[in-house]
């Protein structure tokens, strides 16, 4: 073969493998992202707030005796249910008693003095009105220091009077005091409710805190951020877990939303400590096994719309009008909203798929939040498709790229219905 002969191949061959190369490379430029597409369309939303706590009865009485004794009869056990006016421990009564019996004593003396007292004044009294008359009469018959001896003893005796009233005042409130202490020697339920704590047995002494009574209504009270708390209203609904019961659930309506922050009732000044309030959730069907101090989450319904078009919550991104594509922020795996503060001309919006699956960035208006989707206000009809999917195919999509719908896998059972025939 001629030497210009082998050249002019070997151009052609350098040709076609350049022009290969090109091609791959438009090629690879075109090729679709694949995304999941999901049309607009109308759904029931619920729009929650979720958060956690703990167990607690509505009411709580921490009983304790008022006197100090040895008890001699305790009629409940931790975990008896009582009514209001039960009778629950007596304190051994006989000191008490004893006490009473002096004070009833003291104050039948202290009234006999009292009349005693009563009679000498009389007496006094009238000796010295017989005095003063006769010396009226028949001055010479009595002296005038005879009759100023008089009036003094009548005098006298009269304050004697007083004194002893003054003492039967202080016997019959020593009286009241002991009947008070004996009537503290028997202890009964201020309210209808459970024992839940029980320090002492028969035979103790009784001390302060013997005994805790909870009622029957229980509440669950929880931590709620300060971006939440103001959609929280009260009567709101709810539907409560406990953990301690799991696979069921529990109704609930918030009866309490606290007015200062968590952070503000300790008195903590971390400047980057999370801002809570505190929302008490009472429980409406609790069960009886359900005890003080359950860990529970309650789901807090702040919100429902019927039929409203909706948009999956990780197809909403925020692209910057000026430079669109930068910054992103699609939703993440968790459903969470992205802030709206990224860049100053941040806008929301959707990726909207064309007929020839391109995709446009459309801006649109949400309005409540559901578990998976955001209400659509304004920006798309129904039946428009857009992408919904993945997370990062949303991030990294700019306007006119071209998508394609992932095939969805197929339904469990399928590969064995169309199995080859034996």
């Amino acid at each position: 073969m001629k030497k210009g002969t082998k050249l002019a191949i070997a151009a052609v061959l350098a040709l076609a493998i350049g022009g290969g190369a090109v091609a791959a490379t438009r090629n690879g430029a075109n090729k679709a992202t694949e995304v999941r597409v999901e049309a607009v369309a109308a759904r029931d939303l619920v729009a929650s707030v979720t958060a956690s706590g703990q167990v607690r009865p509505r009411t709580k009485v921490d009983l304790a005796a008022d006197i100090t004794g040895r008890i001699v009869r305790l009629a409940v056990q931790e975990g008896d249910v009582v009514t209001k006016g039960q009778f629950l421990l007596q304190i051994d009564p006989q000191q008490f008693e004893a006490t009473l019996q002096r004070s009833l004593a003291a104050l039948a003396s202290a009234k006999a003095q009292l009349a005693q007292a009563r009679a000498n004044a009389l007496q006094a009294q009238r000796n010295y009105q017989r005095s003063a008359e006769i010396k009226k009469a028949q001055p010479t018959l009595v002296s005038d220091d005879q009759l100023e001896q008089l009036r003094t003893t009548a005098e006298v005796n009269q304050a004697l009077v007083d004194a002893a009233k003054y003492g039967v005042e202080q016997a019959e409130a020593a009286v009241r005091d002991a009947r008070w202490n004996l009537s503290r020697t028997t202890i009964v339920a201020p309210m209808s409710g459970k024992v839940t704590r029980l320090n002492v047995e028969s035979g103790e002494t009784a001390i302060m805190g013997t005994l805790n009574k909870d009622a029957s209504v229980y509440e669950t009270k929880i931590k709620v951020d300060e971006t939440d708390v103001s959609r929280i209203k009260l009567g709101d609904s709810a539907v409560v877990e406990i953990d301690a019961f799991p696979d069921t659930t529990f109704a609930g309506k918030v009866v309490r939303v606290s007015n200062s922050s968590v952070r503000a009732a300790t008195g903590a000044q971390t400047q980057d400590q999370a801002v809570d309030y505190e929302v008490t959730v009472q429980l409406l069907n609790a069960p009886p096994e359900t005890r003080p101090d359950f860990s529970a989450t309650a789901r807090i319904i702040t919100d429902v719309r019927s039929q409203v078009l909706s948009v999956p919550i990780i197809a909403l991104t925020v692209r910057e009008e000026e430079r669109v594509g930068a910054g992103d922020t699609a939703q993440g795996p968790g459903g969470k909203k992205p802030s709206r503060e990224v860049g100053k001309k941040a806008t929301e919006g959707v990726f909207i798929v064309g007929t020839d699956n391109t995709v446009a960035f459309r801006p649109v208006k949400v309005g409540i939040a559901g578990e998976r989707y955001f209400e659509v206000l304004g920006g798309v009809k129904a039946g428009e498709r857009i992408v919904a999917g993945t997370y990062q195919a949303i991030r990294e999509l700019k306007d006119g790229a071209l998508v394609k719908a992932q095939t969805p896998p197929p339904a469990k059972g399928a590969a064995a219905k169309g199995g080859t025939k034996s």
